[in-house]
């Protein structure tokens, strides 16, 4: 894998020079850091263009999600990974409303995070599943709430094929498992894709752990089950 730079953005400098020697032996290196959104954003306006950002949640609060979200605006094309030592709901729906690429609590080991990265470097989806979880229960707004899901209109059979992509099902085995042709399971994921404005199935399995439609697994590995089948 070719060296990947990295922003850190966590106020705590103990932490940040802790992970930088942690990730010295991989790909994934720390190109420039910051003690909070506003620095970062700062550095962004001057001219830093890392390939990852890795950025530690501090409220959850409103200011914080705008943050992120101008953050993403200016660096479009970076992954954005949130490192949290902290369960919330609010966070994690400010974060996958910012477009998010991973939300990784900060116990995991070094080897972990190390292949979550490499993973979301890929493209794909992560997040731990005790999280996805608390999103499959119901949705989870800004204030950390359950809502009613919003089904967009998707059929009954819309979403027993949306909770087969959260077990990572391949369209032959959504097929079988509904007793239906692989044609029919194309039309009916076209139509669900428009309907949810979702450009592919890993996008279709995070809509649906947001909106509280949950299949038999859940998580980090049903979502980027997901998105091997792409």
């Amino acid at each position: 894998m070719e060296p990947v730079r990295a922003f850190l953005i966590d106020s705590n400098k103990l932490f940040r020079e802790g992970l930088k020697r942690l990730l010295e032996a991989s790909p994934f290196q720390i190109a420039a850091e910051a003690g909070n959104l506003r620095e970062a954003l700062n550095s962004v306006e001057n001219g830093l263009r890392p390939q990852l950002i890795l950025l530690d949640l501090v409220n959850g609060g409103e200011e914080e999600a705008d943050g992120m979200r101008r953050l993403r605006a200016q660096l479009p094309d970076a992954r954005m990974v949130i490192l949290t030592s902290d369960l919330c709901t609010r966070r994690l729906a400010n974060a996958l409303e910012a477009g998010a690429d991973g939300y990784l609590m900060k116990d995991l080991s070094s080897d972990a995070l190390a292949q979550s990265l490499r993973l979301v470097m890929m493209g794909e989806k992560v997040f731990p599943t005790h999280l996805a979880a608390l999103l499959i229960s119901g949705r989870v707004n800004g204030n950390g709430t359950d809502m009613p899901v919003s089904r967009k209109g998707l059929s009954q059979r819309e979403v027993q094929i949306l909770r087969c992509l959260l077990n990572g099902d391949s369209n032959k085995m959504i097929a079988n498992h509904l007793n239906i042709t692989e044609a029919t399971v194309k039309v009916h994921l076209k139509s669900l894709l428009r309907k949810i404005n979702a450009s592919n199935r890993t996008q279709a399995a995070i809509w649906a752990l947001n909106n509280g439609i949950g299949g038999e697994l859940a998580g980090a590995g049903a979502v980027t089950a997901a998105a091997a089948h792409q």
